[in-house]
């Protein structure tokens, strides 16, 4: 039985290390309580992993994330920096003297056609 349901697993996971590590990962799963989505059919808790697997009720990208989270340590949190950058002031044309050319669209399109290649040298 196992090794037929190794073949099915080899079509969703092509790597057998990668299918090894994530069927036990689930087969672990199931013995702390995790609830089956297949019959048991009266097979251990590794067999039902490779069954879930090759019958496609377990996700292979949601078990090898599940087996990811599981193994880190220190998981890393996106938090807002405390100082925000200070914001850029606006200033108009007539504060300091300065003035900004403004260009179009077309006008940087025409400006970039007209750059030529820099010419090849065959030394």
């Amino acid at each position: 039985m196992a090794r037929v349901t190794v073949e099915d697993c080899i079509e969703k996971i092509p790597n057998r290390f990668e299918l090894v590590l994530l069927a036990s990962h689930r087969a672990r799963l199931i013995s702390s309580g995790s609830p089956i989505t297949i019959d048991r059919d009266n097979d251990k808790n590794p067999v039902v992993a490779l069954r879930e697997i090759g019958d496609g009720t377990i996700s292979p990208g949601d078990l090898k994330e599940d087996l990811i989270h599981s193994l880190q340590k220190y998981v890393e949190v996106d938090e807002p920096e405390p100082e925000t950058a200070p914001l850029i002031e606006s200033r108009s044309d007539d504060d300091d003297g300065m003035v900004f050319d403004t260009m179009s669209e077309e006008e940087l399109l025409r400006g970039i056609e007209g750059l030529a290649p820099p010419e090849r040298r065959d030394d």
